[in-house]
């Protein structure tokens, strides 16, 4: 694996990619934090975007998901551009996010927080069916199913979030720092769940996450960023293997 040459750039998606981000430039007012950002995720891949703290990966997700505005490039979903497109209509696109923060409701029972995820829904049968197959998803969450989400574990609490996102049947989850605040054990759990879900259920998955190593494990491809620009991309094994990757990210020779 080498480090990326500037290639130029195109209108068209990559053959068979689900999501393009081409060339994109966004941050906040005036200034640039992402300068010329290229990534793609074809159906059924797992991709994890790592970098050092302010590169930029948080970035990446609020101009894909319509938080900040992309000045220049594109974004292109299932053969759609969305650049700009709002977040609501990101969702109707067929996006879901699970955001680093918790985002449960823990004066809510698992069930209520699950029934809120289908708020763009109106049909109740469909409803209690797709609740049933979060359910079957993660047993975890059915035997708990009346229990406030706030006594939950903080690994429970991120099963949860990660199923919710999975109610209105996505095409692709974005995962925001999966690991955010969860102890060495639980982290493995969650990342294990992860890559069972994309074996099981096809579930394309684009991760940023500050565990480098674990995230790069479970994914198929990865890209690093570095003051908000491509640095290396490609096989995700490859760039474990890569001496100057795994000095400068992962903290091995």
């Amino acid at each position: 694996m080498t480090q990326s040459a500037p290639t130029p750039h195109t209108t068209t998606t990559p053959e068979g990619a689900l999501l393009h981000v081409q060339d994109v430039y966004a941050g906040y007012q005036d200034f640039d934090i992402l300068k010329g950002v290229s990534l793609h995720v074809h159906p059924g891949e797992i991709v994890c975007v790592i970098g050092p703290n302010g590169a930029g990966k948080s970035t990446v997700f609020k101009a894909i998901y319509g938080f900040v505005r992309i000045r220049k490039g594109h974004v292109f979903f299932d053969g759609k551009e969305i650049t700009n497109w709002r977040p609501q209509q990101i969702v109707q696109a067929g996006i879901s996010i699970v955001p680093q923060l918790r985002s449960v409701f823990p004066q809510m029972t698992v069930y209520e927080n699950l029934e809120l995820g289908m708020y763009l829904e109106k049909d109740q049968r469909r409803i209690k069916a797709r609740i049933e197959y979060v359910f079957d998803l993660f047993p975890r969450l059915a035997e708990r199913r009346h229990q406030l989400a706030g006594t939950m574990s903080g690994g429970e609490q991120r099963m949860l979030e990660i199923g919710r996102a999975l109610l209105l049947e996505p095409q692709m989850v974005m995962m925001d720092e999966p690991s955010a605040g969860l102890a060495p054990l639980i982290t493995r759990a969650i990342f294990q769940t992860i890559r069972e879900l994309n074996e099981k259920i096809g579930l394309t998955v684009l991760m940023i996450e500050q565990n480098a190593r674990q995230g790069l494990e479970i994914s198929h491809r990865g890209y690093v960023l570095e003051l908000g620009c491509n640095t290396y991309e490609g096989d995700a094994q490859a760039l474990l293997n890569n001496p100057e990757v795994r000095r400068a990210f992962l903290g091995g020779r």
